[in-house]
């Protein structure tokens, strides 16, 4: 069979947080406080799966080309399939991040030289070292103007370990600054003496960091919210600027910097950025040119990915926007992850050429959503690459991306102000319209939540995720809300249950068995924001009461409304115990199963406060939650701050691959352990990490006085021994420590 000896792309996911400091390909090094940091570019080396001799595996036939991707080199077509198929590099986007040395022509006629019946691994890597050079030269670090050590928002943070550790992550803007670099920059294809998949940008920006070394559109969101509190508007212009210039010379802005993300956008969030920043700075000036290329924007998102939907409840019709991207053919960054997607050696009937163009052209509109991927938009959930042939992004009318293009057209009615009451009229107007397809078609009046609404069965989903909270955070407040504060706290219920059942976060969804990096047990840094942001839009009147409580012979998820999670107490995930028993998952259901409750609060979840309403405890704990999974997870790799927190010894760095690591910032978590990262999905977890900074200094920033020291689980090598160290001991300013009941250990290993 043409991939049978291929091996079926697969992740283990045991501790996440065993990643190799190693995993971040850039190293910067550098003290906070200072500007210009000293890049080093670590080039992956070529590491085949099978021997240099062997000879690679028959092909499929080739996609069709895609006529949205500029070039032969970087784009669906043989050279690419070929590297990709004899699996070079441990991750696709390596190869397609690699300038070559040599013209498009010379490297063209260089591969044509191979007759593909017969050509060896090591030919393959010989052909790749010799044409190609490092990934990411085509980058340099960059300065930051104006960069301030002590920026007024840490006098928000009263914990003097917290308020250094916003301060030591506040310093990581310096580390992931990036400028293009001109020297290293290929002449415009095809007849320049070398060609490269990057987006040149004329100015400074913010990278996620890892593998996602070039500017990204919506991890920019909330890098900006970050940069913000670090005073660095200079920055957030030069991020608006770059996201201006691609608007002009695409008509809209792609998912990342690299040629093969033109095909796709992000979340719309440009317009809230713009927003922000002249909020915050008072600076008008940027919106001659913003406003002109935020009409470009809406106009992309209206002709391209907007469409009509009659709604089976009132039989209204409205136009409402979908995630819905024109490919046929792998996304270049995941060659070999769609391709054995596609041509998977398990598949008892193969799938038809137009069945892989749909399938193709479903895995680019995941990946436009930002959730790529995840049980939402899986017509059958299911482990592995047969969930993920049943993707139905193109068919679903999605929550969060209706709420955001309703609150883009209010900002910018409100950026337009009385200059120009046309075109402000008109923008709220088309915003009234969304909202009331949001009302009709996605919010569910009984369940107290909102559900993307299905195009295939015309009828919402009864998946519930984090996407529920996105219409709040946007300022749509259903009525049903509004009517009582047990309605209102109906709505934030699982948020509740979630950390008194849990020790993290809130996980996408609590769908927990697909391996998709977009479900549980991940908690990701952007939801966690969006939570705390709509919890504070609830008007106050709704929130003077404290937390309900459920009857004694009941747990937390006795008080979400009848049918919200469309999963019983019994089917939740299970949360793992502690040492010996990690093997155990803690009581599932009644009260014995919120084995985080503790007297007015949660473990980690801050300090009670006298007259404390609903809402403001909600917040507390959420914040508190996610401070202690960003900090334990960042000391459990290695993370120290001198005279407040000492570095693990080198017995429980060892527990994380973590010897000779200063601590990473992982972009997602695990809902189930605050020592670890999130897993799953098709590449390994990435540490840096944009938006995770950015949302931990607006946190520090906005919840400083209520911050309390988390008390980190301790490190287990197996689920069968106990560790001998202590608890880590971030102990509050007040001296009292929280012991931490439980902790989570997962070991598992999901295909992708």
């Amino acid at each position: 069979m043409m991939v049978s000896s291929l091996k079926a792309a697969a992740v283990v996911a045991g501790l996440i947080h065993t990643i190799l400091a190693a995993i971040i390909g850039t190293t910067t090094t550098t003290t906070p406080g200072t500007a210009v940091p000293t890049l080093t570019i670590s080039t992956a080396v070529a590491s085949p799966s099978a021997s240099l001799g062997a000879t690679l595996p028959s092909q499929a036939q080739l996609p069709p080309s895609q006529g949205w991707c500029i070039g032969q080199i970087f784009c669906a077509g043989s050279l690419l399939q070929t590297v990709n198929v004899a699996q070079v590099y441990t991750d696709p986007k390596t190869f397609v991040d690699k300038p070559t040395s040599k013209s498009s022509q010379q490297v063209l006629a260089d591969f044509s030289n191979f007759n593909l019946s017969t050509v060896t691994e090591g030919q393959i890597v010989n052909f790749v070292d010799s044409d190609f050079l490092g990934e990411g030269l085509e980058l340099e670090a960059a300065a930051l103007t104006n960069f301030n050590p002590t920026p007024a928002f840490l006098n928000n943070v009263t914990d003097p370990l917290l308020k250094a550790f916003a301060q030591t992550v506040h310093g990581y803007w310096t580390q992931l600054a990036r400028d293009t670099n001109q020297s290293a920059i290929c002449d415009e294809y095809p007849g320049g003496t070398c060609e490269s998949s990057l987006i040149p940008l004329n100015h400074t920006f913010i990278i996620p960091g890892g593998r996602f070394r070039e500017q990204y559109y919506w991890d920019s969101y909330w890098i900006i919210q970050g940069l913000i509190q670090s005073e660095l508007y200079e920055t957030v212009n030069a991020t608006l600027q770059n996201f201006m210039d691609e608007v002009e010379g695409f008509g809209f802005i792609p998912n990342g910097g690299r040629i093969y993300y033109l095909n796709r956008s992000q979340p719309p969030l440009f317009i809230h950025m713009v927003y922000d920043y002249v909020n915050v700075t008072g600076d008008t000036s940027i919106l001659q040119r913003a406003l002109l290329l935020a009409e470009a924007e809406l106009a992309w998102w209206a002709n391209n990915r907007t469409i009509e939907v009659t709604s089976p409840y009132t039989n209204q019709s409205y136009m409402m926007a979908h995630y819905a991207v024109n490919n046929a053919a792998p996304r270049p960054e995941s060659y070999l992850t769609d391709y054995l997607t596609i041509h998977d050696p398990t598949l008892s009937t193969p799938l038809t050429d137009s069945q892989a163009a749909e399938l193709y052209s479903e895995l680019a509109s995941g990946a436009e959503t930002g959730w790529d991927y995840s049980s939402r938009f899986e017509a059958i959930p299911q482990l592995g690459n047969p969930g993920l042939r049943s993707l139905n992004v193109k068919n679903n009318i999605p929550i969060c991306l209706n709420s955001i293009l309703y609150r883009a057209r209010i900002l910018l009615s409100e950026l337009y102000g009385t200059s120009n009451a046309t075109a402000s009229s008109t923008h709220l107007q088309v915003a009234a319209g969304i909202r009331a397809g949001i009302l009709d078609l996605l919010w569910d009046p009984a369940k107290l939540a909102f559900y993307d609404f299905n195009l295939t069965s015309n009828a919402r989903n009864d998946i519930f995720t984090a996407a529920t909270f996105y219409p709040v955070w946007n300022g749509i407040i259903p009525n049903e809300i509004l009517a009582s504060q047990s309605n209102a706290f109906g709505y934030f219920a699982a948020v509740n249950l979630v950390v008194n059942k849990y020790n993290g976060t809130v996980p996408v969804t609590f769908i927990d068995w697909t391996g998709l990096q977009w479900d549980a047990p991940n908690s990701w840094p952007p939801l966690q924001y969006i939570i705390m942001q709509a919890l504070r839009t609830i008007p106050s009147n709704l929130t003077t009461n404290g937390l309900p409580t459920p009857s004694s012979d009941q747990s937390t998820y006795d008080l979400v409304p009848a049918g919200q999670l469309a999963l019983t107490e019994a089917q939740l995930p299970g949360q793992p115990l502690l040492g010996a028993q990690a093997n155990q998952n803690a009581t599932a259901t009644g009260p014995a199963a919120d084995i985080n409750k503790l007297s007015g609060t949660v473990v980690n979840g801050g300090n009670a406060t006298a007259g404390e309403g609903w809402r403001d405890t909600l917040q507390r704990e959420m914040a508190n939650r996610y401070y202690a999974s960003v900090l334990c997870s960042w000391h459990a790799t290695g993370g120290s701050i001198p005279g407040l927190l000492p570095q693990l010894p080198a017995s429980e760095l060892n527990l994380t691959n973590s010897i000779g690591n200063t601590g990473n910032m992982f972009e997602k978590f695990s809902n189930l352990n605050i020592d670890s990262s999130g897993y799953g999905g098709e590449y390994t977890v990435q540490a840096g990490f944009g938006w995770t900074n950015g949302v931990l200094l607006w946190v520090a920033s906005t919840y400083g006085e209520k911050l309390v020291a988390p008390q980190c689980p301790p490190l287990v090598a197996t689920t069968t021994t106990t560790s001998t160290s202590a608890a880590v001991g971030l102990q509050a300013s007040s001296g009292t420590v929280i012991t931490a009941v439980v902790m989570a250990f997962m070991a598992h290993a999901f295909l992708l």
